[in-house]
């Protein structure tokens, strides 16, 4: 019996990884796993192309919607280590505090 070769597993980690972007790019945490599986089974249906079945091409593209996400998420993740470091974690606090005492603002009047 062959075994598929289902990106879909990679695309859902990777998409979750994608909206975790906004967490301060833990979203590594999901693309990142995400690339290693797409990678180690490009790998391994390379080695044995008889065990397998399905598209490569496909395993493919989700390994590099895969990366392209790992690489946004570790950006951000610098950003967001850099900006606490710089300004301070309290500060980014009241900033926030602040612009969320504005946006409530303008939504009651």
């Amino acid at each position: 019996m062959k075994k598929q070769l289902n990106p879909t597993l990679v695309y859902v980690l990777t998409i979750i990884g994608l909206l975790c972007c906004c967490f301060g790019g833990l979203g590594f945490l999901l693309s990142g796993p995400a690339y290693l599986i797409a990678n180690t089974k490009i790998k391994e249906a390379q080695l044995n192309p008889d065990d397998y079945e399905g598209d490569i091409k496909q395993m493919e593209t989700a390994k590099l919607i895969a990366l392209i996400v790992l690489i946004i998420n570790i950006l951000n993740l610098i950003y967001s280590i850099y900006q606490i470091s710089t300004v301070g974690w309290d500060e980014l606090m009241e900033q926030s505090r602040q612009i969320m005492e504005e946006y409530q603002a303008q939504q009651g009047g």
